[in-house]
Parts: C-alpha cells; structure tokens; sequence
C-alpha cells in the first residue's frame, strides 16, 4: 500500500494519495481553485495560468493543476500574490477575447476583482467568424488558446492531430497547418473540440443558428440520456432537446466508455430521429 501524502493547504492539514495535483488537493480541501485550461480528461496544458497558488520554497508561482503534491509542503491559494496574478490573467484576456460564452472566464474575472476595461483599448483578437462545414463554426474572436481543442484533437482523446496551436505571442492561433481551411485539413468533424471548447469559440452549428435568431434559451432546453445506435461500442449519448427537436448531442464527461467524447455520427447523426415517414 503507497504511502500517503500530507501537505498544508491554506492552514489545513490535507492527507491524498500519491500522484494527487495540487489542483485536486485544493478541491478535496474545499478550497477550490480557478480554472480555465484544464480539464478532467484533458493532459494539464498550463496555458492559462489561473490555477496558480503559492508554494512556500518555490521562486515563483506553480500551476496547480499539473503539480504534483509532495509530503510537507506548504501551499496558498488566495494570497495577494495569487490574487493578484489571477487578476491580471483575468484583464488581460478580456482586454483581447469576447467572453460573451465564457462563464469560466467571466467567473474568474468576478472573484478575483479584474477590471475588464483596465487594459482597452489595445489590439485584440477579434476577426471574422468562420462558417466552412455544415457541423460547427470557429469565432476565434472568443479563442483565449487554452489548447483544450489541441488536446482533444490529439493523443488525450481522437488522435488524428488536424490542429496545433501556431505563431508566437500576439500571432499564435490554432492552425489546421500550412495555412490550409478546416474542410482542406486531417479533421474528421468528430466535434471533440467543441465538446471541450471554454469560450464558446467552437460552437455547433445549430446552436450557433438559433443563438443568432434569439431561440437559444437553456432555460427551455431538456436533456435526455439514450444510447447510440450506430455501432456497439455503447457510447452514452445526452440529447439537448428545445422545442420537441434535438439541438444538440453531448456525452457526459464521467462515462467510462466515451469520458465526453463521440466521433461524428453519434454527436452530428441525430437527422434521422427526427424525420417523418413519409
């Protein structure tokens, strides 16, 4: 049996087992850290930064949510070193991206007491929305480049690597290579990305559509659990249904046969549920 790991979180004594983040420390104290980037099916991309604490010993701020606990160390979520780093994260992504569809970041900007007008003014990433397939389309207006689709894209998830993240500084974006368009590139249209998209920049079509007509309502928006009846693998299927039609298709994040991913007939196939024999 491995050894357990203490550690100090904010004055608290936390006991987890070995391999535990920081990140899921904080959670288990119930001190519970911002995030943005990460997510539980995703490898940590430690692009945001809005999960850093402060680590007694270390030179500067660590990202909880890819290191790993050790016994005895002596760790703060909220100190004014902190704070002061998730709000000036906060700023400065809402000084270039829309966060209209980005509640993660629209909640860490509210707790950690960003000013979103404190750096206005400047350059931003705002740029036509692009509508090239029939399944999603891309506002990379609202792209904060937490390389989430990347990952998804990737080895965590579909493996087929259409997109990495290119340029440097103010010029990365997330490219499809060779300055090729999403149709022209390796994407398969499984839809991973959107599924894991924090900001609304990779939205279904659909829901894109009846957004832009003012019918979205999450209000009005039921959810029913069924199984996908393409193949036999048995993925979970979530159906998003507004007005008696389906609108959208998720999978949940904790099954153990999808963990939130579907490849393109369970998440765009959904057509034949709703037509009528003629």
């Amino acid at each position: 049996m491995e050894k357990s790991i203490s550690l100090t979180i904010d004055g608290q004594v936390v006991t987890v087992a070995p391999g535990t983040t920081l990140r899921a420390a904080c959670e288990q104290a119930q001190h519970p850290v911002p995030t943005l980037c990460w997510h539980e099916n995703l490898t940590p991309a430690n692009a945001c930064r809005a999960c850093v604490v402060e680590l007694k010993g270390s030179r500067t701020l660590v990202a909880s949510c890819s290191r790993v606990a050790e016994d005895g160390m002596e760790v703060l979520t909220a100190s004014e070193r902190v704070q002061n780093a998730r709000q000036v994260v906060a700023e400065l992504l809402l000084s270039t991206s829309d966060a209209t569809l980005a509640p993660s970041l629209q909640e860490l900007a509210q707790i950690s007491g960003a000013d979103p007008n404190r750096f206005a003014g400047g350059a931003t990433w705002a740029q036509p929305m692009r509508d090239d397939n029939n399944l999603y389309v891309r506002d990379l207006s609202k792209c904060i480049l937490c390389y989430r689709c990347v990952e998804a894209c990737g080895d965590d998830a579909q493996n087929t690597f259409a997109i990495a993240v290119a340029g440097r500084g103010f010029d990365a974006h997330i490219d499809a290579g060779f300055g090729r368009e999403l149709p022209e590139s390796d994407c398969v249209f499984c839809g991973n990305c959107v599924a894991v998209c924090p900001t609304g920049a990779l939205i279904g079509k659909k829901e894109y559509e009846l957004r832009q007509e003012g019918q979205w309502d999450e209000s009005q928006i039921t959810t029913t659990e069924t199984v996908c009846s393409y193949c036999g693998v048995g993925c979970d299927l979530q159906l998003h249904v507004l007005d008696n039609q389906i609108v959208k298709v998720t999978s949940p994040a904790d099954h153990p046969v999808t963990h939130g991913m579907l490849c393109v007939k369970g998440r765009y196939g959904y057509a034949f549920a709703q037509s009528e024999d003629e």
